[in-house]
C-alpha cells in the first residue's frame, strides 16, 4: 500500500472559502466570474477511458495529458518534452537511458507516484499477457530497474532512436498497481484533471486537479459531449451548446463558421492516414494484382473533394505528408479505371468481384465510402456496404478481421511499425518490411533514420498493401474567446490543460 499524500494547500483553500463566503457583494469583481468550464464536442465516445488497454484514438482524445501523464509528453508541435520525468541521460553506447523523476506527484487517489509506479506501468504494458494496443512501442526495453524511489533507469536491447517519442505515446502513460484495473471505467492519473463521471451515450466529465504538482489547469471544468452526427454538431456550434469542436465533422458547414464572427475557424494537420483498408489473406485480396487494381480504381481528389468538401492531402503510402521523410507516391496509383480493369482480369476476375465494405462512424468514412463503392463499381467490384458502430468496427474488424474492406484514419504518429507486426488487422507479412523495421528501430543517426523510412514507405506502396487515400485534415471550431486548443494534431489529444476563456 503507497503512503498517502496530504496536502497542504487543503486547510489553506478551505479558510480562504470561508473568508471568501464573508464577503459582501460589492466586494466581489467581474473577474471572479470568468467562465471557468468548456463543453468540448467529439464525435466518438471512448469504447472505456484506458489509454493502455485499447486502440481507439478516442480514448486518448479525452485522457491524454489531462488525466493521464507518461513520462515523456507530446505537445503541440509534436516535439518531445520532460512530464514525469523532469530530466533524463543517455548512455554513450545508446543502450542505457536514466530518468530523474519529479517529486511531489500524487495520483489522484492522494496516493504518492514514484519509480515502482514506473516499472509497475512498463512491465504491465510489456507482459506476455498485455492487451496493450501498441505492445510493439516497448520492444527495444530488455529492463527496468529502481535503484531510488526518484530514478529509473530503462536498459535496452538494442538502441532505439524514438524511445523518448514512444514514451510520450497515450500508451506508455503511467497508472499505479491499486488502481489500474478499474481505469477503463473510473481513470486514476496525475494529470491536470481528475475524472468525474462518464453518463454513457452523451458526455464525459472533468474535473480540475486541485493537488496537481505543475502548472494547474486554468477551467475548473471540462464536459466533452458526444455527438456523432454532424449536422447535431453543427445544430450545438450554432446554439451555444457546444463551446468547442477541436475535430469537427461537418466539413461542408465549416465556410459557414468562418463567416461568423462569434467563431474561430482552424484547419490544421494531423497524424491522420486515411485508408481504405484491405484484409490482405482474403480471398482474391491476397492477390497484389487485385491489390492494385483497386488502388488504381480510386479517384482520391474525387474523394477529397465529396466527403471532405476539398480538405485533405492526397497520399501513396502510409505516411504524413509533413514530415520530411515522406516521400510522394501518389502517381505510383494514379486514378486509372483501365488498368484496374486489365490487373482485374489478369488475375482471374474479368468478369467481376463483390467485397464486402464495412464503414465506421466518421463522416470520412461513411461518405468516402459511398464515392469509393461507385468507383469500384466503374470497372467491375462490387461492394456490399455495412455501417457499423464504432464498438462493433474494433470487434468485428479490428480485433476479429473479418472484413475484406473498409475505411479508417490512422491516427497514431510515425504508426508506419505497424505493418510489421504479427499480426494486425491488414494481415500483412512480409519479411523485408519486418527486416526494414527492426534496422530502423536500432537506428539512431537522423539522415539514416529517413532513408530507412524511405525505403519502408516505398515497400508499401508496391504491395499495394491498402489503397491509401489522404491525410485527414483537422477542422477545428471554437468560441471566438476559447484560448489554447490545439491547432493541429501531432498526437491523438484533446489537451486541455492550458485551454481558458479569454
Amino acid at each position: 500500500m503507497k503512503k498517502l499524500v496530504a496536502s497542504p494547500l487543503a486547510s489553506v483553500a478551505l479558510a480562504a472559502g470561508l473568508a471568501f463566503g464573508l464577503a459582501t457583494p460589492a466586494l466581489i469583481t467581474p473577474a471572479l466570474a470568468a467562465k471557468d468550464s468548456l463543453t468540448l464536442g467529439m464525435v466518438l465516445e471512448p469504447p472505456h477511458l484506458d489509454p493502455t488497454a485499447g486502440a481507439a484514438a478516442a480514448i486518448d482524445e479525452v485522457v491524454y495529458a489531462n488525466i493521464f501523464e507518461g513520462l515523456t509528453r507530446i505537445d503541440s508541435s509534436g516535439a518531445v518534452k520532460p512530464a514525469l520525468a523532469e530530466s533524463w541521460t543517455v548512455s554513450d553506447d545508446g543502450l542505457t537511458y536514466t530518468f530523474t523523476l519529479r517529486s511531489g506527484v500524487t495520483f489522484h487517489d492522494g496516493s504518492s507516484f514514484d519509480s515502482a509506479d514506473v516499472k509497475f506501468s512498463l512491465d504491465r504494458a510489456m507482459a506476455e499477457d498485455s492487451v496493450n494496443a501498441q505492445k510493439a512501442l516497448f520492444d527495444s526495453i530488455a529492463a527496468v530497474e529502481t535503484p531510488d524511489a526518484g530514478t529509473v533507469v530503462i536498459a535496452l536491447k538494442q538502441p532505439a532512436g524514438n524511445l523518448l517519442f514512444n514514451l510520450g505515446w497515450g500508451d506508455a502513460v503511467m497508472v499505479a498497481p491499486e488502481t489500474a484495473a478499474e481505469n477503463k471505467s473510473n481513470p486514476v492519473g496525475t494529470g491536470p484533471f481528475t475524472f468525474g463521471r462518464w453518463v454513457k451515450g452523451d458526455r464525459v466529465e472533468l474535473v480540475r486537479n486541485e493537488n496537481y504538482w505543475g502548472t494547474p489547469a486554468r477551467l475548473a471544468k471540462a464536459t466533452i459531449k458526444i455527438i456523432p452526427d454532424p449536422a447535431a454538431a453543427t445544430a450545438a456550434m450554432l446554439a451555444g451548446d457546444v463551446d468547442a469542436f477541436a475535430n469537427f465533422p461537418a466539413p461542408e458547414a465549416m465556410a459557414q463558421f468562418e463567416a461568423d464572427p462569434r467563431f474561430k475557424v482552424v484547419i490544421g494537420s494531423t497524424e491522420g492516414e486515411t485508408i481504405l483498408a484491405i484484409n490482405n489473406t482474403r480471398g482474391p485480396l491476397s492477390d497484389v494484382r487485385v491489390r492494385r487494381a483497386l488502388a488504381h480504381a480510386v479517384d482520391r481528389q474525387a474523394v477529397i473533394d465529396g466527403a471532405m468538401f476539398g480538405y485533405g492531402t492526397p497520399i501513396g503510402t502510409h505516411f504524413a505528408p509533413h514530415h520530411p521523410a515522406y516521400v510522394d507516391l501518389t502517381a505510383s496509383y494514379a486514378y486509372d479505371p483501365e488498368k484496374a480493369k486489365a490487373l482485374l482480369a489478369e488475375a482471374g476476375y474479368e468478369s467481376g468481384l463483390k467485397l464486402s465494405l464495412k464503414l465506421p462512424p466518421p463522416s470520412y468514412a461513411r461518405r468516402g465510402g459511398e464515392i469509393i463503392a461507385a468507383q469500384l463499381a466503374e470497372v467491375g467490384v462490387e461492394t456490399e456496404i455495412s455501417q457499423v458502430e464504432w464498438a462493433g468496427w474494433l470487434e468485428q474488424v479490428f480485433k476479429g478481421t473479418d472484413y475484406d474492406l473498409t475505411i479508417v484514419s490512422h491516427t497514431e504518429p510515425m504508426d508506419i511499425g505497424i505493418y510489421a507486426r504479427d499480426t494486425y488487422y491488414f494481415n500483412y507479412q512480409d519479411a523485408d518490411f519486418k527486416g526494414l523495421m527492426a534496422k530502423l528501430n536500432a537506428t539512431v543517426d537522423e539522415e539514416a533514420r529517413y532513408g530507412l523510412l524511405a525505403d519502408a514507405q516505398k515497400k508499401l506502396s508496391a504491395d499495394s498493401v491498402n489503397v491509401f487515400l489522404f491525410q485527414l485534415a483537422k477542422h477545428g471550431v471554437w468560441n471566438k474567446d476559447v484560448v489554447g486548443l490545439w491547432e493541429n494534431s501531432p498526437v491523438q489529444a484533446n489537451d486541455l490543460t492550458a485551454v481558458y476563456w479569454n
